[in-house]
C-alpha cells in the first residue's frame, strides 16, 4: 500500500498513477504526431509547387517560405505566456484549430499573394500548437515517469519527419497532383483537431493564476544557460540541413544524397530516443544529454572533416543519435528548472532558442559557403557545436543542479 496526497492507495492505484501511456498523454502524442505528418507531407513540394503553378523565382519562394518560419518563431514567445495563463487545452484547441483552417487555405490560394499570406499566417498557429501541446503532454506525466515521457515524445515528430516527405514524394510521383496532397494534409490536421478537443488534463485543485502580461514574462530567464547550448547546436544544425542538397550534389556527386542523409539522421533520432528512454527512467538527465552532446561533436567533426561517401552517411546517422539524446535532456532540464505554472514558458525558451539558432547558422552558412566555400561553412558548425558542448559539460551541468526545482 502507498499513500498519494495523503490517501492511501493500493498497488493497482499506485500503478495508474505511475502510468506513462495514460490516455491524456497518448492524445497528446498522436496530436503531435498528425501536427508534423501534415505539416512536413507538403514541405518538400512547396518549392516545385510555386514554381509550377505560379511560375515564382528561386529567391522569391525562399522570401514566401520564410514567412512561416518567423511568425512561428514569434507565436512561440507569446503562447507560453497563453499556455501559462489561461487553460492549457482551451489555447491547444484553439491553436489547433486555426492550424487546420490554414492548412486548408492553401487550396483556396489561387495567386502567389494569396499564397503567401496564408504560409505566412500558417506559421503562428504552427508555433503556438508546438507549445501547447508538449506542455500538456508533460503536465499528463506523472512525476516518476515525467524524464522517459519527454524523451518519447520527441519520437511522435520525428517519425512523422522521417516518413511524411517520402510519402508526399511517392504519391507526387505517381499522380502528380498537388490539390491532392494538400487535401490529405488538410485532413490530418482536422484529425489533430478532433484529437485535442476531446483531451482532458486533470482538474486542479485551485485555479491557474492569470499572470499579468509582461514582455519579461515571455522568456524563461534561468534557462539562459541550456538555451545558449541549443542556440549552438542548432546553429549547427541549421547550416548543415540547410546545404546539405547543394553539398552532396556539387561535391560528393551524389544525386540523391541528400535524402538519404535525412533518413539516416531520423533513423539515429528513432534509436537514441528508444535507447535513452532506459536512462531517462531513471532520472539520468545529464548523463543523457552528456552521451548527446558527445556524440554530435564526433558527427559534426566528421562531417566537416572528412569528404567522402562513407563519411557523409556515417555523420548523420551520429548526428541523429546525438540530437536524440541530447534534445529529451535540455527538455528535462527546462521542466527541472521552473515551476509548473512556467512550464509553457519553459517550452517556449526552449523551442525558440533552436528556432533562433537554426535561422541564425542558415544566415551564416550562406555567408560562409558563398565567400569560402561548403567546407568552412561546415568547419564553422561543428566549432560551434563544440563550444555548445564544452558550455553544456563545463557550465549547464552544474547549473542544472543548482537551480533544479523539480
Amino acid at each position: 500500500m502507498g499513500e498519494y496526497k495523503g490517501i492511501r492507495m493500493s498497488a493497482t492505484a499506485q500503478q495508474a498513477v505511475s502510468r506513462l501511456w495514460n490516455v491524456t498523454y497518448s492524445k497528446a502524442w498522436g496530436a503531435n504526431f498528425l501536427l508534423f505528418f501534415s505539416f512536413m507531407l507538403m514541405t518538400p513540394l512547396f518549392p516545385v509547387y510555386l514554381s509550377t503553378e505560379f511560375g515564382a523565382s528561386k529567391d522569391t519562394i525562399g522570401l514566401v517560405l520564410a514567412g512561416y518560419s518567423v511568425m512561428a518563431i514569434l507565436a512561440r514567445f507569446v503562447s507560453g505566456y497563453l499556455v501559462d495563463s489561461f487553460p492549457r487545452v482551451r489555447v491547444l484547441v484553439g491553436a489547433y484549430l486555426l492550424f487546420a483552417l490554414f492548412t486548408g487555405g492553401y487550396l483556396a490560394a489561387g495567386s502567389l499573394l494569396f499564397f503567401a499570406v496564408v504560409r505566412t499566417l500558417h506559421g503562428a498557429p504552427f508555433g503556438a500548437v508546438t507549445v501547447a501541446n508538449s506542455t500538456v503532454a508533460v503536465d499528463a506525466l506523472p512525476y516518476s515517469r515525467r524524464a522517459e515521457g519527454i524523451g518519447y515524445y520527441g519520437l511522435s515528430n520525428n517519425v512523422a519527419t522521417a516518413i511524411a516527405p517520402s510519402i508526399g514524394l511517392m504519391v507526387y510521383s505517381r499522380w502528380a497532383d498537388f490539390e491532392l496532397l494538400m487535401w490529405v494534409s488538410f485532413g490530418l490536421a482536422i484529425l489533430g483537431c478532433i484529437l485535442t478537443a476531446t483531451t482532458r488534463l486533470p482538474r486542479r485543485p485551485r485555479p491557474l493564476p492569470r499572470k499579468p502580461f509582461r514582455v519579461r514574462e515571455l522568456v524563461l530567464w534561468s534557462g539562459w544557460s541550456p538555451g545558449s547550448c541549443v542556440v549552438c547546436f542548432s546553429f549547427a544544425y541549421g547550416i548543415v540541413s540547410t546545404y546539405i542538397a547543394l553539398y552532396s550534389v556539387e561535391e560528393l556527386q551524389l544525386p540523391h544524397g541528400a535524402g538519404a542523409f535525412f533518413l539516416l539522421f531520423s533513423i539515429g533520432l528513432i534509436l537514441s530516443r528508444l535507447v535513452g528512454g532506459r536512462t531517462l527512467r531513471q532520472g539520468k538527465i545529464v548523463q543523457n544529454g552528456t552521451i548527446g552532446v558527445l556524440l554530435g561533436v564526433c558527427g559534426y567533426s566528421l562531417f566537416a572533416l572528412v569528404h567522402s561517401e562513407w563519411s557523409f552517411y556515417l555523420s548523420a546517422l551520429t548526428m541523429g543519435l546525438g540530437n536524440g539524446h541530447m534534445f529529451p535532456a535540455m527538455q528535462n532540464i527546462f521542466m527541472g528548472i521552473c515551476t509548473k505554472e512556467q512550464r509553457g514558458t519553459a517550452n517556449s525558451t526552449l523551442l525558440v532558442s533552436w528556432d533562433v539558432g537554426v535561422g541564425i547558422g542558415t544566415l551564416a552558412g550562406g555567408i560562409a559557403a558563398d565567400s569560402l566555400g561548403f567546407h568552412a561553412a561546415f568547419l564553422v558548425a561543428a566549432g560551434v557545436n563544440l563550444a555548445g558542448a564544452l558550455f553544456y559539460i563545463l557550465h549547464t551541468r552544474g547549473d542544472f543542479a543548482r537551480r533544479r526545482i523539480g
